[in-house]
């Protein structure tokens, strides 16, 4: 797998993790609305981590700086 992030796209998925990880554990968000919130956080932060997002790569979409 070739990266398609860049390191911008990374840093606004892991604050959206810990945003959603703030308001659950305050108690803010329950119910299916955290379930819902929790699996989209989980998704980012694995893509943040391996700097490969499925979506990007089915529609072209590159947001890293590539040698080429």
């Amino acid at each position: 797998m070739k990266s398609n992030m860049g390191i911008i796209d990374r840093i606004i998925r892991l604050i959206a993790v810990i945003v959603i990880a703030i308001l659950y554990f305050t108690e803010v968000i329950d119910g299916t609305l955290a379930l819902i919130l929790g699996i989209i956080a989980v998704i980012f932060a694995i893509t943040s981590f391996v700097r490969f997002c499925p979506l990007y790569w089915v529609f072209g979409i590159k947001t890293c700086k590539t040698k080429e």
